[in-house]
């Protein structure tokens, strides 16, 4: 198949359980719940994303027409280090665009491969990191992983329920919206009365990484 790719990148992950680590960002272009567009935005599943994921015209984006090619992208960002290297795979939605042979060409050049996924497409094989983050209205078919981040709050969706997946990390992140502080307030909220639950913060947008 050929890959969309938005946007890659050598930066330090920002969010999550793996916040700090240095990593390639691979966002793959495309979603199921947002077309990308802001006429559309409000109609949409998932009205309230942060990203840019239409087109392949962000820095090192492109259509890669074989697996190995991309991988080899991303082993061309890394650089010369051979240990810990891990690439972050996101969108949009990766899933829509993820598969084996991309996980073989990058576990063949040396990476471990994190997903963040809305949940909504049954996860790639061969996923090293999974993180699902749900979004109120969709079908979440994916309720297993490593990392389960909810962006809050979130009208429809309920933190309770959502303990009885099969997750090891249970995350809560601010959603970026104009009423950060109450958005905040809210996470920390819920972490204070729901212990299973983590803050996390987007770390890269306090310090400025992409």
């Amino acid at each position: 198949m050929t890959y969309a790719v938005k946007e890659a990148f050598l930066t330090l992950q920002g969010e999550g359980v793996q916040a700090g680590s240095r990593a390639v960002f691979l966002r793959f272009a495309g979603c199921n719940l947002w077309s990308g567009r802001e006429a559309d935005r409000a109609a949409a599943v998932c009205n309230f994303c942060d990203t840019d994921f239409v087109g392949t015209d962000g820095v090192g984006g492109g259509k890669f027409a074989e697996a190995e090619r991309l991988a080899a992208q991303v082993a061309a960002l890394w650089g010369d280090q051979l240990g810990h290297r891990l690439v972050v795979i996101t969108g949009g939605e990766p899933m829509l665009q993820l598969d084996s042979a991309l996980v073989d060409a990058l576990h063949d050049n040396g990476f471990r491969i994190a997903v963040e996924s809305n949940g909504t497409i049954a996860a790639t094989p061969g996923i090293d990191w999974l993180c699902i983050s749900p979004k109120a209205g969709s079908v979440v078919v994916q309720r297993q992983g490593d990392e389960l981040k909810l962006v809050w709050p979130q009208a429809g969706i309920d933190p309770v329920v959502l303990e009885a997946w099969d997750f090891e990390h249970f995350l809560v992140q601010p959603m970026d919206c104009a009423d950060h502080a109450a958005a905040l307030a809210a996470a920390i909220a819920l972490a204070m009365e729901r212990p299973r639950w983590r803050l996390t913060l987007q770390a890269h947008k306090v310090v400025g990484l992409p």
